[in-house]
């Protein structure tokens, strides 16, 4: 794994979407700013991998309130932009 460093973007999966980017890196947790919904704790622990500036999340291990915002970071933006 790759160390995690402030605005490393962050992704359920390799190849969707960002939802967000790491704010802070801290002694056991990353703060994550979701898109629409403002700043997550994560615990290292729901960190499922990190490589080319990405960190990737495990959806079982995030808290249900950091998951509905997840789903929710892009749903203001305009489908008709790619």
């Amino acid at each position: 794994m790759d160390v995690i460093q402030e605005g490393f973007d962050v992704f359920l999966q390799d190849g969707e979407k960002s939802f967000g980017a790491v704010r802070q890196v801290r002694k056991d947790e990353i703060v994550v700013y979701v898109e629409a919904a403002g700043d997550f704790e994560v615990p290292f622990s729901a960190i499922t991998d990190v490589h080319a500036q990405k960190v990737l999340l495990d959806t079982a291990r995030l808290t249900p309130k950091l998951v509905q915002a997840i789903h929710a970071a892009h749903n203001r933006e305009d489908p008709n932009i790619p």
